[in-house]
């Protein structure tokens, strides 16, 4: 299926190759991706009554069906209708909840590339309607979780922007962010560093 972004610019997802060492280092002890890990966490948060979190779905114009038997059909061809925002967004305790989720392979430091101005942007919109928003970084090698406030990222990305560096490196996201440990049902219990942070216990 071809996929277009609004501009018509041509879709093309990043290969991704992982060595096989590193592979088994990754994905041994979880054996999920961090969207799956925080999908599971939401549908516990819901069956719970606590929240009700979901993943937004990516607004997709269809230009081009196929439909090699009657009774199915086939995307040859399609458009993304906008730039995306952020990954999730819901309620809690009457509270309008919004945050990004992304994982790195790098060892020492986030990456600032893997946001994009647009969800900057949003995320800054959020803050000013007193969201709360936030994102959840991964270091996929090492299983370290951290819960980053939005406010605090826009600290790390306005220093790129006036030409510092383009990364976060680790040791100021555990001075700046709150770790979060792998659980069982709650596997990425975000909810509990809400708790903390807006009194909500």
């Amino acid at each position: 299926m071809k996929l277009h972004y609004p501009n018509g610019k041509k879709y093309i997802p990043a290969v991704k190759s992982i060595s096989p060492s590193v592979k088994k280092q990754s994905y041994s002890n979880r054996g999920m991706t961090l969207e799956e890990d925080i999908n599971i966490t939401n549908q516990y948060y819901l069956e719970l009554g606590k929240a009700v979190i979901h993943k937004k779905p990516t607004p997709v114009q269809i230009v081009k069906v196929d439909y090699p038997k009657r009774s199915a059909a086939v995307i040859k061809e399609a458009y993304f209708k906008q730039a995306s925002t952020t990954d999730y967004n819901g309620v809690y305790k009457g509270k309008y909840i919004d945050f990004e989720a992304k994982e790195t392979k790098h060892g020492t430091s986030f990456p600032l590339n893997n946001f994009h101005e647009h969800q900057i942007k949003h995320m800054r919109s959020v803050c000013d309607q007193n969201g709360i928003c936030f994102v959840i970084i991964r270091f996929s090698t090492t299983d370290e979780i951290f819960y980053l406030e939005a406010e605090k990222l826009f600290l790390f990305w306005d220093r790129m922007i006036e030409g510092g560096r383009k990364s976060i490196t680790k040791d100021e996201l555990k001075q700046s962010a709150h770790p979060i440990a792998l659980g069982f049902q709650a596997r990425i219990d975000y909810i509990r560093v809400i708790d903390y942070l807006y009194s909500f216990n």
